[in-house]
């Protein structure tokens, strides 16, 4: 019981994510959104679209 309870501690957890305010989408948090380049209300990197 003893390991069982130390080793469901260390399971892998989803990546938790958050919307980008500018375009909706997914995205790490602290992260600059790879769809539109935008970080905290600015463009950051220019993203070329195909």
């Amino acid at each position: 019981m003893r390991l069982r309870t130390r080793k469901a501690a260390n399971r892998a957890k989803a990546p938790q994510l958050a919307l980008c305010p500018q375009c909706g989408a997914h995205v790490l948090s602290h992260r600059v959104c790879p769809a539109c380049g935008f970080y905290k209300g600015k463009q950051v990197v220019t993203v070329k679209t195909a």
